[in-house]
This record gives C-alpha cells, structure tokens and sequence, in this order.
C-alpha cells in the first residue's frame, strides 16, 4: 500500500498540470506549442539535467557497472524495439523513441529516492545520463527522419548531458550563483512540459489511445524482461539491479511527445503513449518494487 501511494504521489502532478493544459484548450485560450516547445528542449531541459548531473553523488566503481549495463540494456531494447516495428510496419520515426526511452528524469528519479535512499538516486541519475545521451542522439536522428548526426550533435539537450557528466566525473561544481540560476531555469521544464502534453492530449482521437493500450504493454514486457536479463549478466548488487529495472520501466517520457512535436511526427499518437503508459505505471510499478524489494 506504501508503495502504491509513493507511486501515485509522484504521477498525480503528471495528470494535474496536463489537466490544466487540457482545460485551457478546452476553454479556447491561445497556446503556441512551437514557442514553449523551443523553450523546454533548448533551455530548461539541458539546465535540469546538467544541475542533476553534476550534485549527483556516485562510487566509481558502481558507476563503471552500471553504466556498461545501461548502455547494454538500451542497446538490446533499440535492436528489438526496431525490428518488432519493421516487422508489424508502424512508423519508426514515431514510435521507436517513445518506446525505448522511458520518464527515467520526473518519475524514475524521485521514485528511486522514495524506494531506495540516496544510494538509488545517484544510481538512477547515471542510468539517467545513459539514457538522456542515447535519446538526444541517436533518437532525435530518428525522430527527425535521419540524415545528419551533427544535427543532433547541436541540441542543447545532449551538451546539457555531456558537460553534467564531466562536473560528476570531475567533482566539479559551479558557484552557488550559477547554481541558483542554472536550477530556477530547469524548474520549468517539468511544468512547461506537462501542460504542453494536456494541450495534446485535448487533441488525441479514440484511435490513438487504443492503439497507445496494447504498445505501452508490450514496452512494459520488454523493459523489464531486457533490463532484468542486463542486470542478472552484470552481476550488479542489489539496489543497482533494482534501480536498473524501474528506470528502464518508466512510462514514455513527455520530452518524446515534445520531439515529435518539434521534428513533426506523429505528436498526437505519442501523447497517447505518454498519458496511457503512464497510467499503467501507477499499476505497474508498485507490483515491480514488491518483487524487487
């Protein structure tokens, strides 16, 4: 029951802020999605994961293990995730982002201090950067229908990540100044992103959520299924076994619906994703700590 409300706790702000994107649209109040989208992905998103990034208090050895089984664990599952979509022929550039990389940053990340103290926290936050490096790399170059990798290579999201990484690895910190500001800055990436999904989902059509059903299950299925195999074969200790399986368990990510929005995907289907997949979890992932705790 502990758990349950944990994880409804930190989802219910999730369905409360889309709420208020969804009323507004609703109301027919103005909402430029191109201008607040610009505003998350080249501001205050890089800001909050270089500010998470660089407090994060990690062992070096640990973060040796668990990075290597983190990029295993998202190779394996671009690999099916790529080949299950060639095969039933769904667009790859709208749904393989949404289902491999999972909310590993608003949801995985408090999730894993609740479940398991800040020994869980710094171990989510490296399965984190994995992920966030991978996502703004190689999935805005599918997500924007491929050609270059210097595109993605420009995205403020991937130097965010990259420069927290080198202050984690480094120790660094930068003053208490820029901190402050730094942190103020990527405050609103959650609220902007979220009302931003409302906004969306005021525009999904049935078919969407019901197709949206049957993928977020069979993303649940092979998250857990790949990261637990990963983990078993790294031999990774206890609570980084844990942290492994529940980030990569996370529900699709708002920041999949905003780049799709941007690279011009099919944007209303991953809003589906994301509010479906979400809703699993409140079910889901309480089940997944019993068995892990």
């Amino acid at each position: 029951m502990n758990l349950a409300l944990t994880v409804l706790e930190i989802v219910a702000p999730v369905f409360l802020l889309a709420a208020i994107g969804f009323g507004w649209v609703k109301a027919g109040f103005e909402y430029r999605v191109e201008f607040v989208t610009r505003l998350a992905m080249t501001l205050s998103v890089p800001c909050l994961i270089f500010v998470a990034l660089m407090k994060a208090q990690i062992d070096p050895s640990a973060l040796t293990a668990l990075s290597l089984a983190s990029v295993v664990a998202y190779g394996v599952l671009t690999l099916v995730v790529a080949a299950a979509l060639a095969l039933i022929g769904y667009n790859q550039r709208t749904y393989q982002a949404p289902l491999i990389f999972g909310n590993t940053g608003n949801l995985g990340l408090p999730l894993a201090l609740f479940a398991f103290g800040e020994t869980g926290l710094s171990y989510a936050v490296v399965v984190f950067a994995v992920m966030a490096i991978w996502s703004f790399t190689y999935g805005i170059w599918i997500v924007s229908g491929g050609g270059s990798l210097t595109k993605a290579l420009k995205e403020p999201l991937v130097w965010g990540t990259v420069l927290g990484g080198i202050f984690l690895w480094q120790g660094w910190q930068t003053p208490p100044f820029l901190t402050n500001t730094l942190e103020l800055i990527g405050q609103m990436a959650i609220p902007l992103m979220l009302i931003t999904l409302g906004v969306a989902v005021a525009r999904l059509s049935p078919g969407n959520l019901v197709a949206a059903i049957g993928m977020s299950v069979v993303k649940l299925v092979l998250c857990v299924a790949i990261a637990w195999g990963v983990g078993r074969m790294f031999a990774l200790d206890d609570v980084a076994f844990a942290v492994l399986v529940l980030q990569i368990a996370t529900p699709v990510a708002v920041t999949s619906y905003l780049l799709a929005e941007k690279y011009g995907a099919d944007a209303q289907s991953v809003a589906g994703l994301v509010v479906v997949s979400t809703l699993l979890s409140v079910l889901a992932i309480p089940v997944i700590l019993a068995v892990l705790l």
